[in-house]
């Protein structure tokens, strides 16, 4: 996958990896530093866009649904 809009900056710079004792991809921007993980391996169909490119992320302080298509942010 290439690189995404980070929710939080807005920067195209945002990316998924997986390692380490948590087993789905963990979300981060090279660009701020922000990190999300994700929380849900099934994708849902988004509200905004209609894809199927849904995904829940929490990070330190929120847990929200995030569009890979259009970056839309959902609670």
């Amino acid at each position: 996958m290439g690189l995404q809009i980070c929710p939080k900056c807005k920067e195209k710079s945002f990316t998924w990896f997986i390692g380490g004792k948590f087993p789905l991809p963990t979300w981060s921007c090279f660009d701020c530093d922000y990190e999300a993980k994700e929380i849900e391996s099934d994708k849902q169909t988004c509200e905004n866009c209609g894809e199927i490119a849904k995904i829940r992320l929490q990070d330190k302080e929120n847990e929200y649904g995030w569009c890979s298509n259009c970056n839309t942010i959902s609670e």
